[in-house]
């Protein structure tokens, strides 16, 4: 339920004024538009006076709204303000609204149904779903007839979320913004340059850009706040410097245009937490494809799982990182993957391949985020295989978290020699096979006397017959490493030029090394 008082302040005091406001009236229903004759009021309308001329008319039409219990009858000057018409409304009990004369009645329609709308969203009773792409688009249209000038709606990272009609006649600028659906590079930055996104950051309630050197047109800027928070902004295309009504006209729009937005944010975090949720559930494999598939919007072909660490780990500031994080992989990397956050890290599904959202585009856009320390991914499976492909990608990770692979990137189709390694060495550290035969005293040895015999017998039978690649991996000379394997023989004999001698000590040393 909505007061007149609170339409009135929502819209602002550029457009309403209240006139007389009683301390008992029906809560705002609806917005009717009264003509001569035509009139279809019912409790708790705002009525517009669209078709009202005179002062005998206006009084008629106070009256016959109070009896039917509307809510309030809006009308403009010079009738609105009438001392006449003021006492009738008085004595009926309703309220009296003055309208801007210059407002389009068919545009005050629509911006206080939108009001109406949002309010009613915000209490959260049933039905108040996320208004759609096209409402914001309208309301676009609305604050542009306010401004009298095209106009574009952004959030706070200078992304198009709407924009007015008109747009024809603006400049190239707007033109690449409305296409790009954002600020292009080189705009934002001479933006930037001027201060502007500093001026609304701090909190003014119009800025004004005069024309540039390179064709840009003015702009008048309004930024879109609630409770201190900035949601984003409006731009509105100008031919010069505007007079301080139409300035604030065009800021009293901001307050509903801030419920819009603040209503599409809260939906689309219900919706997020709702997907991630699920993607936890696909990947603990305790719900099945079908509903990843319908709920989660994934297609038949093939997807990985990529987990993402961040370089923040446990810290007091990790949690935050991983959900900026997690907000630019939704929104900002190519076509958006479901993603979710589960034990401190970023797990995303994407498919496979080199289309929009695939792994290849989301690898090549992690690579630019900052606080992205590891990215892993899983196999290319079926849907209903994403928990394997889940296992694959934490397995990943942990290799690249001990350093065993070259780079801090890797998917476990690409790994797989690395795989077999990390697995075969797994499995022979449980057998404790590198305690076996004589390689423990030359670890010994080592370890006494600060030598490096061990990484020397690996070298050389990773590159058996080659002494230069052997040396060139151990970063010495390939007289040192010739004399080095005299010396580790002398001190543990063993039989080089027996195939199983050398698989059996390679196993051991892999082992070692890929545990």
């Amino acid at each position: 339920m909505v007061s007149v008082r609170s339409v009135v302040d929502r819209v602002g005091p550029t457009l309403l004024q209240a006139v007389l406001v009683p301390q008992v009236c029906p809560a705002v229903a609806d917005v009717v538009i009264a003509e001569p004759g035509t009139a279809q009021v019912s409790a708790g309308d705002l009525v517009l006076g669209v078709g009202v001329t005179n002062l005998d008319e206006a009084i008629a039409l106070v009256r016959q709204c109070a009896d039917r219990e509307a809510a309030a009858v809006l009308l403009k000057p010079p009738l609105a303000t009438k001392p006449a018409l003021r006492r009738a409304a008085g004595a009926a009990g309703i309220a009296l609204i003055s309208v801007r004369a210059a407002t389009a009645w068919a545009q005050l329609v629509w911006l206080l149904r939108t009001v109406l709308d949002a309010v009613s969203g915000d209490d959260g009773g049933e039905g108040s779903d996320e208004l759609g792409s096209g409402d914001l688009f309208r309301l676009a249209d609305v604050v542009a007839s306010v401004v009298d000038a095209p106009v574009t709606i952004e959030d706070t990272n200078s992304r198009v979320l709407a924009y007015s009609a008109r747009q024809d006649l603006t400049d190239p600028a707007r033109v690449s913004t409305i296409m790009g659906r954002r600020i292009p590079d080189d705009v934002f930055a001479r933006f930037r340059s001027r201060g502007v996104f500093r001026e609304l950051s701090r909190g003014r309630q119009t800025i004004f850009v005069p024309a540039q050197r390179d064709g840009t047109l003015p702009r008048l800027i309004v930024p879109i706040r609630m409770g201190g928070e900035l949601l984003g902004s409006m731009w509105a295309v100008v031919a010069g410097p505007v007079s301080d009504e139409r300035a604030a006209a065009f800021a009293d729009t901001a307050p509903v245009v801030a419920l819009h937005l603040l209503r599409r944010r809260a939906h689309a975090d219900a919706q997020r937490r709702a997907s991630a949720e699920l993607l936890r559930a696909i990947l603990e494999g305790k719900a099945g494809p079908r509903k990843a598939i319908a709920e989660l919007g994934l297609t038949e072909q093939a997807h990985r799982v990529v987990v993402v660490d961040t370089a923040h780990g446990d810290t007091a500031d990790a949690e935050g990182v991983r959900l900026a994080l997690l907000e630019r992989i939704s929104q900002g990397i190519g076509q958006r993957p479901v993603a979710t956050e589960l034990a401190g890290l970023l797990y995303a599904v994407v498919p496979d391949g080199d289309g929009p959202g695939s792994w290849t585009e989301l690898r090549a856009a992690l690579a630019q985020q900052p606080g992205v320390h590891r990215v892993a991914a899983g196999a290319p499976v079926e849907i209903g295989e994403l928990p394997r492909s889940a296992k694959q990608a934490e397995e990943t990770l942990g290799m690249l978290r001990a350093g065993l692979l070259p780079d801090q990137v890797g998917s476990f189709d690409d790994v797989w020699t690395a795989l077999v390694l990390h697995r075969t060495a797994t499995a022979a550290a449980a057998a404790q096979v590198a305690e076996l035969g004589p390689l423990e005293k030359l670890r010994s040895h080592d370890d006494d006397s600060h030598t490096e015999y061990v990484d020397t017998l690996y070298q050389s039978l990773r590159f058996p017959g080659d002494p230069r690649a052997a040396a060139k991996s151990l970063r010495i000379h390939p007289n040192t490493f010739r004399y080095r394997m005299r010396r580790m023989l002398e001190i543990v004999p063993l039989n080089l030029d027996d195939p199983d001698v050398r698989l059996a000590l390679l196993v051991q040393l892999v082992s070692l090394r890929w545990a």
